[in-house]
């Protein structure tokens, strides 16, 4: 079993790096710095430099070892196109994805021109979901760079939102998460952003995903918009290649 998450839009997390640094405004009252420095001073051994960029070799061949199918977010605690992490580390981990291909794994990053820059030296997979983090109108260009790799399911983390994205070109997204900032010192999110969002995906069609209001109290604010959840999940492409590629193999024998 994998290590349970508690975040609405996957079932377990695996981090293979821990640590980052701060790049925009999205980044200002950071969960995985807090839960860091707290790790940290329970004697958490792979959190032994707090929030400072740490690869861990010794996770890398962990959801291996699931053999339950689960969804994956890769790097809760990180970023793993952190410009500290080597391309080396990067396909390892991309390695250790594909070769678990009955789980899916989701990837999260707000360093898209990396991303962008590495795309054609990594290996994807179907199993493999590839988004980016975009807080304000000033970073939707992340969006641009996503549309040029090769990743199957592409989606977007519009967490923290902390401004309206208006007409955003959706055109090759297949998913959109939508949620305000939590915990100490949270921003708030104006409603009518999130609604704007949410009409949007659907005249395109893409799937909505409203993941809370947020706010200092993120359980009493709740998820509910307009009288009800919004839980709507990508369409999974891996069992249907899996398949086509089962028939395909039967033909040729």
């Amino acid at each position: 079993m994998g290590l349970k998450s508690a975040i609405e839009w996957t079932e377990s997390t695996w981090n293979p790096v821990t640590g980052c640094t701060k790049i925009s405004p999205g980044c200002k009252h950071c969960y995985a710095e807090r839960m860091a420095e707290r790790l940290q001073a329970m004697g958490q051994e792979n959190y032994r430099n707090g929030f400072e960029l740490t690869l861990q070799p010794h996770m890398l061949e962990l959801p291996l070892r699931w053999k339950k199918p689960q969804t994956i977010f890769v790097n809760s605690m990180s970023d793993l196109f952190h410009k500290d992490v080597p391309l080396q580390y990067i396909q390892r981990v991309f390695d250790v994805m594909r070769r678990a291909s009955w789980h899916r794994f989701q990837i999260l990053t707000k360093r898209s021109e990396r991303l962008a820059e590495l795309d054609a030296k990594l290996e994807w997979a179907p199993n493999i979901w590839m988004g980016v983090s975009v807080e304000n109108e000033k970073y939707r260009s992340r969006i641009d760079d996503l549309r040029t790799t090769r990743a199957t399911i592409k989606f977007l983390s519009l967490e923290p939102l902390l401004g309206p994205l208006r007409d955003l070109d959706l055109r090759g997204i297949d998913w959109v998460i939508v949620g305000g900032e939590s915990g100490p010192g949270a921003r708030p999110m104006d409603p009518e952003w999130a609604r704007d969002l949410r009409n949007q995906c659907r005249r395109s069609k893409v799937p909505f995903f409203f993941k809370q209001w947020g706010g200092k109290n993120k359980k009493q604010a709740g998820r509910v918009l307009d009288g009800r959840t919004w839980d709507e999940m990508p369409t999974d492409p891996a069992p249907r290649v899996k398949r086509l590629r089962q028939v395909s193999l039967a033909v040729v024998s």
